[in-house]
Order: structure tokens, then sequence, then C-alpha cells
């Protein structure tokens, strides 16, 4: 690699790279990244590459490993391009039929992803209903890249949007584009990023500016950014390099937690190569423009995503918020003027200035343009990464894009925003994914994550589980958010073991809301959510726990009771799975439980293909 020293060379180099990759040899695309290597993808990609080394097949098929391409339910995946065939769950058995069928043009049948056994078999990716109805700006150029060589980068396109800005010269012009794109922050405040570029860039650059990348990702089940990372690290360098232009900073950093390995790895790759190849650091491209970027490593404090807190870790100190203003952009990293950008926004950045500001502002929704990228995880048949047009309906992720129920229980409700979001039911499915209808709604959009729950998911269970989780994670300095999370997860519990009262139930409530209008920083005034959002919806399901001492779903162990109908043909099934030995019955008869011995497991229940056991 040569560092390129002007803007006419990098140029002239990128449609060298481009002209070799179209050179319509065909390819084998391996995602790898965590979900992939978790599910055997780096099998795949040795036996792929001793077979390419073969005489046979050298030079007539080729390889790229590439990040996550979102639908991690079917890894290892095995794309070929330039077809767009898809071949899921591949074992590494396959691989050389596939690069056979890919040499000769033909697809091997058996391999092809169906949506059912009785169903067709669908060829492309885009045909696929996962794929079908999102449109993937962000995560379709993870399978164009290699993350870690930048050329694979540069041939799709990298760096050509930092041209056009450094050739512009204008810094003023970059801000404008930002903030007619209508971009919003994705990190979960929705806060307009073109604004808050615009801040950044009217302080006075004195001893310098920060523009910091988030990449704290600490939802349960959310793994966007991760992924983005992992995948296509140069896409955020290049983004905070456009931002950095526009706003006169000179330092940047990105603040990614250390449970990220993967991502680190790729990532300072992609900082040493960008180096070397002359778009980063000094006089970048030959010009005066400076930047260069570092990488912090959090610990994994969840109050970290909070922009002062994060701040404090990066200045060494204990990661907890202050009181604002100052607001960071006047005083932030030792007390220089800094701005703080989502993954997913810096990543959308090159794209506004290639494709024109115009154009992005005209996919989603008014006053959310763009696309989001959510982390569909829990009861539902297609888990993945989808990238979708702010505006679109849940009802078209959880069903179309999904596939609804993994378990043929009917799905109850939908979690969104992280543990500090809220619970949609599926009678509001209906609804706009947008920052105002989901807060309107009791729920937020946060960075992405989207939990689906089925009718055997005990709503009190998950307002209790969320608020465990705030209380641990809460960093303690305001009394109403460390006390208050605490008290609502000791009310949670006496609740769900029979124990609760309605008078409790109301002063959770109660609670609840002197928690979110008490706290100090966002994390705090969010933490409630859950609780708001259960109550909202599903009181019944609370009352039922309370006056009725039951737990309609199963999950509250102290409040089951398992029964055995006559629904059952005695199969044995049960039996078979009992830890405890409980259960008892003759071959084709009515089997029964022995309650005294029944530990309230539940595996009994899974096991039963009749739904002859149930709870009481």
């Amino acid at each position: 690699m040569q560092r390129q020293t002007s803007i006419s060379a990098f140029r002239d180099y990128q449609k060298k790279l481009d002209a070799a990759s179209k050179a319509g040899i065909p390819t084998l695309v391996i995602p790898a990244g965590t979900c992939g290597r978790a599910s055997g993808a780096e099998e795949l990609i040795q036996e792929a590459e001793s077979l390419l080394s073969d005489r046979q097949y050298q030079g007539k098929c080729l390889l790229r490993v590439t990040g996550c391409h979102g639908f991690c339910e079917a890894e290892p995946s095995v794309l070929v391009e330039p077809e767009g065939i898809f071949y899921p769950k591949v074992p590494r058995v396959a691989i050389q039929a596939i690069i056979q069928g890919a040499i000769k043009g033909e697809v091997v049948e058996s391999l092809l992803f169906r949506e059912s056994k009785e169903s067709l078999p669908l060829r492309c990716q885009r045909d696929l209903p996962f794929f079908r109805s999102q449109v993937r700006s962000i995560l379709g150029r993870n399978e164009k890249v290699d993350p870690v060589q930048i050329e694979t980068y540069v041939a799709a396109g990298g760096y050509r949007a930092l041209c056009c800005v450094l050739e512009k010269g204008n810094p003023r012009w970059v801000v404008e584009q930002i903030k007619t794109s209508g971009l919003r922050g994705r990190g979960g405040a929705g806060f307009p990023t073109g604004l808050k570029w615009e801040m950044l860039a009217a302080q006075r650059n004195g001893s310098g500016k920060f523009l910091v990348c988030n990449a704290d990702e600490g939802d349960p089940g959310a793994y966007m950014d991760r992924s983005v990372l992992e995948g296509n690290p140069n896409a955020i360098i290049e983004g905070m390099l456009i931002g950095a232009f526009g706003t006169g900073a000179n330092l940047g950093i990105i603040y990614v937690r250390n449970e990220y390995p993967l991502a680190i790895e790729n990532l300072t790759l992609a900082l040493q190569q960008a180096r070397q190849l002359g778009v980063l650091g000094e006089r970048i491209l030959g010009t005066d423009f400076c930047f260069d970027i570092s990488i912090v490593k959090g610990a994994g404090a969840f109050v970290c995503g909070e922009e002062s807190a994060l701040i404090r870790s990066i200045e060494g100190k204990t990661g907890e918020p202050r009181q604002r203003p100052p607001f960071p952009v006047e005083r932030g990293i030792e007390g220089k003027p800094t701005a703080i950008n989502n993954v997913e926004t810096l990543a959308n950045i090159p794209r506004i200035i290639e494709d024109g500001a115009e154009s992005f502002a005209q996919t989603g929704a008014a006053k959310n343009s763009g696309t989001k990228i959510f982390s569909l995880v829990g009861k539902i048949r297609n888990t993945g990464l989808v990238e979708v047009p702010m505006g679109i309906r849940i009802r078209d992720i959880v069903y179309d894009i999904g596939g609804g129920s993994a378990t043929g229980s009917a799905i109850k409700a939908i979690q969104t925003g992280g543990p500090s979001g809220g619970c949609i039911p599926a009678s509001q499915f209906d609804l706009s994914i947008d920052y105002d209808s989901l807060s309107q709604a009791g729920a937020m959009m946060g960075s992405g994550g989207m939990i689906v729950m089925d009718e055997r998911t005990c709503m009190v269970d998950v307002a209790k589980y969320f608020m465990n989780f705030l209380k641990d994670e809460s960093c303690g300095k305001c009394y109403s958010c460390r006390k208050g999370t605490q008290r609502m997860f000791e009310i949670l519990e006496d609740i769900s073991m029979g124990k609760g009262t309605v008078e409790a139930l109301d002063l959770l409530e109660e609670l609840a809301l002197v928690v979110k209008d008490t706290s100090m920083c966002g994390l705090g005034q969010t933490a409630s959510n859950p609780v708001l959002s259960t109550l909202r919806y599903f009181r019944d399901e609370y009352l039922e726990h309370i006056e009725h001492k039951r737990c309609p779903a199963g999950v509250c162990k102290q409040l089951v009771v398992y029964t055995i109908t006559d629904d059952c043909v005695g199969c044995g099934a049960c039996v078979k799975v009992c830890p405890q030995d409980a259960i008892r019955g003759e071959k084709k008869k009515r089997h029964i439980i022995d309650r005294s011995a029944c530990v309230k497991c539940g595996a009994c229940r899974s096991a039963c293909k009749f739904g002859a056991i149930v709870t009481g």
C-alpha cells in the first residue's frame, strides 16, 4: 500500500482498485462477524481457502471474508456474487459443491433457503423475506468490504465522500449538508446531528476540539454498533474525518467497550492502514487538513453510554454523569469543546455526502429521515440485524421481516430501547417506528434493540429483569436513581413471589414517576420505562399476580402449579425431561405430577406437544 499524497492520486488509485474488483470472477462472500464465528464461519473459511488454493480452482473463484450481513439466524452462510445466491447454515462439507456451482454458474438447490420444508427454495438473498423489505444502506456495505483490507473499502467507493469534502474546502457546506439531511443521532436521544456539529463548529478552536465516536453499546440484546465496527470500521473513520473537517475538530476518539475484542482488533488495523494510505493523520491527501483518531477502551459500565459519564471515563475518572450546562460542545474532554456521535450516526455521514442530503432526507419519515438498524431478538423466527426506513410499522418488522413467532405461541409484546425502553403490546403494532411515536407510546428508540415476547412471557418478570439490571448499573450519584431502582426491583420481586399488594402496586407507580422526574441524567430519567409501560398496558397481569396469586405465563415459579389435563395422550415426553422424576403414569394414559417433588422448572410444559400441561 502506497501513501496517497494528493486527492487526484487517490482518485486514480480508487479507479484502479474498482476496475480490478469488477473482473467478473465469481466470489464467495462469507460473513465472519462475532455471530458468524460462533456458528462455525471460520471452518468454512479454512475449507474455502484450502480448496481455492488448489490448481483446478485458482483464478476461477475468489473469496471475500466480511463482517456480519445481518441474518444471524442463518449463520454460517455463504453469499455468491455477482448473482447474489444465498446459502444458509452451510456445513463445511458443502463448500466444494458451492465453489463448483459458482464456477459453472449453477446453483446447489439442496442448500438454498426455504421458509418451510414444504415451500420452494429461494435462490437470491434479495428474495428472502428477511431481506426483502429492508433498505440496507449501511449493512449492505458490509458485504462489499473485508474489514482487514482497506483496499476493499476504497474499491467500493470508500473515502470518495472525504475527497469531495476536501475538494470543496468549505466546512460550513459540510454542516449544512448534514442539517439538510435531517439526520438525528442514532444513539437514543435523537438529537439533530447537524445542529450538534454546528454548535461545535461555533466554538473557538483554542487548544483543540474533540470529536468522539460512542461505541459503548450496553443494551442487552443490542449489537448493531458492534457489527458495523467489526464489518466496516473505515466507514466510521471516514464519517469522523468528514465531521472533523466540518466542525474544526482536530482530536478524535473512539470509545469502545473492552468486551468487543473483534471490533477493537479490526478497528485498530483499519486506523493503521488509513494512516499508511494517507487519509488519516497529518496533511491528509496532501491538504492542510490534519486529524487523527485514538481508541479508548471502556470497562462496560452501562452509565458510560451517557455523554458526560463517557467523558469522565475517557479522562480516566469514575464514569458518572455531571450536571449540565455546560454541555460537552462547550466544555467536554479536558475542558475542550467535544461532540459525541453514535457509531451508526457516523456510518451515515459518507452516504449523505456522496448521495446528497436531499436523497437521504427522502428516505424515512418526516423529521425521521434515513434508515435505522435494529437488533431483532427474542421469541422471533428470524433473528438478526434489520435495517429499515424510519417510520416503518412495528408489525412489518415483526411479521414480514422477523417471520412471526418462533414458538407457535402468539406474540404478546415487543420491548424497544434497551433496559430504559418500554414494552409495547401486540395491539399497538401498527405504531410507526419514529422517535415521537415511540415516546408517546411509553417506549423509546434507544440504540435499536428489539426484544420480541410471546404469550409465555411474564411482563412482571420482564420489568423485574430490567430493573435488576438498572439498579446494578446505576452509578449511584443521585439518590433517587440509586435507591429508587432498588426499591422498584424489591416491589416487583414481591409481586412475582405472591407477596405483593394493591397498595404496593400504587407505590410502585408513584415511585417510578418520582425516579423519572428527579434523576439527574438521561439514563436515570428513563429507568422507570419498563415499569411504567408494563403497568400501562399489562396492569391486569400485575393484578393477577397480586389478587389471585397466579402467573398467567407460568414464569414466576412461586405462583406456578403445573397440572396435566385430559389432553394427555401418555406419550412420556414429559417424563423423559423431568429432572426430579416427578411425573408418573402408564403409557397411553393420562400422567400426573407429584407436586411435592416438582421444582417448577417448566421442562415438562416445553416438551409437551399436545398442550396438555397447563399452569394454574
